[in-house]
């Protein structure tokens, strides 16, 4: 609707239970397809999608109202999502477009809020909610720098890094100092697997508008190089500099990632306990905690942990980690517990699908191992051919070797590697496929360097990986 046109006013988003009937309506297709083909339960999950998108566009539809100027002031600065309730947010900044519908500012912010709640609950339906923000925000303004990086946000988050990059461009040639850009254009350099850009591009950030935004991605890009006491040293600088609850619970989890990862699990706990000491119910605090506690063989805290977190936000990533636990607990009913997790995972993935989001890497990870293996193929393939990183590069070939194409499978496993990033999965999978070209040695070096590096990294992994080499002894 172009400016000076009777703009619709936005309805207040208002959960009510909506969480807890969308994680319901996902169970309850998910049930319904273990008893069908795997295609039936697609198909019945898509239709789920719909329905649910259906409310949520409904839920933040523009009842009619009047026209008002156009506003220069945005109600709620974006630094302030991070640091408070979002729906709190959400709701103020709603009821200041019922009086300045004009204001381009606050429309970029609701739609930068409504990204990331669709972050924070696990709920893509909430995508379509900031599409239409944003594009109020730009008709308004066009140009407007705020929506433009909110644009490069929402783009990220549905995996179409290229586009995200573009639009991060965009908003920093009208505005060289906009935060949300600077690191929205990192994140997707990241993403695009152009990592000696996305340094340069973490560099001029800091620069530029050096915060805690700026130096998780910079942590994190340290650590794909391998730099783990780099990482670290960022990270700890920007937790010392944090002072809202949301950026003390974020930073600390990357922490406690980043622990997790090299092995450390008692650091990881602790990491973990100070961002839930600032945010109780932080997901990937939470979801961590679980990992770590599997991992150091506290099996019923595990599980009842990652229970906690797939009953609130039931993404594919905790869905398989929860099934993994059942499956390696082999308690009875376990399997069917398990078989639920992974039924869960394609209607997660269907529901994303619907909502505009690229689910093709999330699809090639979970189906590899439990799902059908031609559809992780297949997405790895096209995933791929979008952009070539180490997350990438890893799934193609976990993917090609699951599929018997162990010869096809090796050169992807080594790039995954190659730049130094310290992953224990991708460690182990590179060893399980050396082993399977006939690489004895290299096959069971990379296997015990994975077991060394974090040798909790996946119940069903570091089991598979022990018996790999027993067996090749």
């Amino acid at each position: 609707m172009a400016p000076g046109t009777n703009d619709k006013q936005p309805a207040e988003t208002k959960d009510d239970g909506r969480d807890e009937q969308r994680v319901t309506a996902l169970r309850r297709f998910a049930a319904a397809g273990r008893n069908w083909r795997r295609a039936q339960l697609a198909g019945s999950a898509l239709l789920m999608a719909i329905a649910l998108t259906g409310g949520a566009i409904a839920f933040g539809s523009d009842p009619d109202g009047g026209t008002a100027p156009v506003a220069t002031s945005s109600a709620v600065d974006p630094a302030m999502l991070a640091s408070g309730d979002l729906d709190t947010t959400i709701a103020s900044l709603q009821a200041h477009l019922r009086t300045q519908p004009k204001d381009s500012d606050s429309w970029a912010t609701l739609g930068l809020a409504y990204v990331e709640q669709a972050r924070t609950k696990g709920d893509p339906s909430r995508y379509p909610q900031a599409q239409k923000a944003l594009k109020r925000a730009l008709q308004i303004t066009p140009g407007n720098d705020q929506a433009l990086a909110a644009e490069a946000a929402l783009a990220a988050a549905r995996h179409e890094f290229a586009p995200a990059l573009t639009y991060a461009d965009q908003a920093l040639k009208q505005n060289p100092y906009n935060a949300n850009a600077l690191s929205s254009r990192i994140d997707a350099l990241v993403e695009l697997g152009r990592y000696d850009e996305a340094s340069k591009a973490a560099d001029l950030a800091d620069q530029r508008k050096p915060g805690v935004p700026v130096f998780t991605r910079y942590a994190y890009v340290r650590e794909l190089r391998g730099d783990v006491k780099g990482a670290q040293r960022v990270l700890e600088q920007a937790l010392s500099t944090a002072t809202s609850k949301g950026d003390i619970s974020y930073v600390a989890a990357q922490l406690g990632l980043l622990a997790w990862n090299q092995g450390d699990y008692k650091s990881a706990l602790n990491y973990y306990a100070r961002s839930l000491t600032a945010d109780e119910n932080y997901l990937p605090a939470l979801e961590g905690r679980a990992r770590a506690q599997a991992a150091t063989g506290d099996r019923a805290d595990a599980i009842k942990g990652m229970e906690l977190v797939v009953s609130r936000y039931p993404l594919p990533q905790p869905l398989v980690e929860l099934g993994e636990l059942y499956e390696n607990r082999g308690a009875k009913g376990d399997k069917e517990k398990a078989e639920d997790q992974y039924a869960l995972v394609e209607a997660w993935i269907a529901l994303a699908r619907a909502n505009g989001v690229n689910a093709d890497l999330d699809t090639a990870l979970a189906a590899a191992d439990h799902g059908n293996k031609a559809e992780a193929l297949k997405a790895a393939r096209t995933e791929w051919a979008r952009r070539h990183t180490v997350h990438t590069a890893d799934a193609l070939a976990w993917a090609l070797h699951v599929n018997g194409k162990d010869k096809e499978a090796l050169p992807y496993a080594r790039q995954s590697v190659a730049t130094g990033y310290r992953n224990a999965s991708f460690t182990y999978h590179l060893g399980m496929i050396e082993l399977a070209n006939g690489e004895k040695a290299a096959g069971r070096a990379a296997l015990t360097k994975a077991l060394k590096l974090n040798p909790g990294f996946s119940p069903l992994g570091a089991r598979a990986a022990r018996k790999a080499l027993e067996a090749s002894k």
